[in-house]
Order: C-alpha cells, then structure tokens, then sequence
C-alpha cells in the first residue's frame, strides 16, 4: 500500500490509544485490584477478603468491563487500518477479536457469582459457610478457564493482523514478522494446552501469550506516536 487516507490515520491514533489503554486497564483491573486478594488453596481466606474488599472486587470487575469495551474499539480502529488491504482477512481478524472481547465478559460475571455466593441472602443458610466459600472460589478460578478458552481467538485475531501489517508495511517490517511468529505461537501453545492441561508443566503460561503481548503493545506505542508510514516500491524509484 502507497497511499493512506485520513481515517486510517485517524484510526492509528485510536488503535494507538485503545491498545495501550486495554493493556493497562487490565493489567491493574486483574493483578492491582483481583490478584491480591486471591489465597491459593484457602477458599475461606480468599472469601474473607472478597467479603472485606467487595469495593474492589466491583472495581476490579469493572476494569474488565472497560476492557472488553476497549478491544471493540480496538478492532474497529484495526478494521478501517488494514480493511483496505485485505477486507476479507481484516473483517475475520476482527470477528476473532469480537469473540475474545465477548468471551472475557464471562470474567466480570464469575466474579459477581462468586460475590453473590458469599452475600447475606435468606436463601444462602441453606448451605454450609464452607461450601459457599469453596464455590465462590470455584467462580472465580472459572475466570481462567475463559482466558484460554478466549486465548485462541486472540491468537488468530492477532495474526492475522500481524500478517496484513506485514503485507501493507505500515509499520516495520521486522516488527510485522515478529508479531506472525509470536501470535502463531500463541495460537499453537493454546490448543496445545486445552487438549493437553499438563503443558504448562512444560512450557510456562506466561510464554504462551507473552511474545504477541508484546507484539501488540509495541504496535501500540508505534502507531500512537509515528503513525502509518507510506511504503515506496523500488520501481517507484527507477525515475
């Protein structure tokens, strides 16, 4: 692509700033506000502190709320960028993307199950405290189950928009090639580990998305504050 009209420029600073926006919100969202008040292997405590901190459970929630919204943007702002290299490839990135930003919304309701679960409603004496609490745990490690259920659309939606930058060299071309292996990756370690649970013991999940992590966080800072660039064939430059 030789030629780039104003609302894909226009488009570049939203993707730029929703990108960025997304990657903080729900960095604090689930390891500032959620992360701390979990216990590993103690329901009751985790319990206590949900039940002491509801504020910032609610908070943490709606940090995936604003999140879910922020990869929308995110997409729209991608679909307009790259649609006018491949409407096909573009709209596709975009509905994979859709289908994670939807499936992350199942995080923001585990964790008002598991507040429900540990409220003071009549119908909650029914049961004992202890399995209230261990149900409410359950939800909210539900929330891991949807990650990487989600992580595979992720994956594909990244690559193929690693791919359709690397076609139209808006951006670098090195960074376009990193984003195709890294998102590929991503996409390989996530079906790996849905069909083989113990793949984790082997390959660290932080390795699975990390790479496209940073693909996109990079992508991010580079259409924020340099733009598209205008690629110029070298046959152009025969004159």
């Amino acid at each position: 692509m030789n030629t780039i009209d104003n609302s894909q420029r226009v488009a570049a600073k939203v993707a730029g700033v929703s990108g960025l926006f997304a990657f903080v919100i729900v960095v604090v969202g689930n390891y500032a506000l959620l992360s701390p008040l979990l216990v590993p292997g103690n329901a009751a405590e985790t319990a206590r502190n949900m039940v002491a901190h509801q504020t910032q459970v609610r908070l943490a929630l709606t940090c995936f709320l604003i999140y879910s919204a922020s990869v929308v943007v995110l997409l729209g702002a991608l679909y307009v960028i790259l649609g006018p290299v491949d409407r096909i490839l573009a709209l596709l990135g975009a509905l994979f993307r859709l289908v994670f930003a939807l499936l992350w919304l199942l995080a923001p309701l585990n964790l008002l199950g598991a507040l429900r679960l540990l409220g003071s409603a009549t119908y909650l004496q029914a049961f004992e405290a202890d399995r209230l609490q261990t149900l409410a745990r359950l939800q909210i490690a539900a929330n891991f189950d949807d990650y990487y259920v989600g992580l595979p659309f992720f994956g594909l939606a990244a690559t193929v928009c690693a791919y359709l930058w690397l076609k139209s060299n808006y951006i670098p071309r090195g960074l376009s090639i990193f984003g195709v292996i890294g998102s590929a990756w991503c996409v390989f370690c996530a079906f790996v580990y849905l069909i083989f649970p113990n793949f984790n013991k082997i390959v660290n999940d932080y390795i699975f998305d990390s790479p496209m992590a940073l693909f996109e966080l990079v992508v991010s800072f580079w259409l924020l504050f340099k733009g598209l660039r205008i690629s110029t064939p070298s046959h152009q430059n025969s004159a």
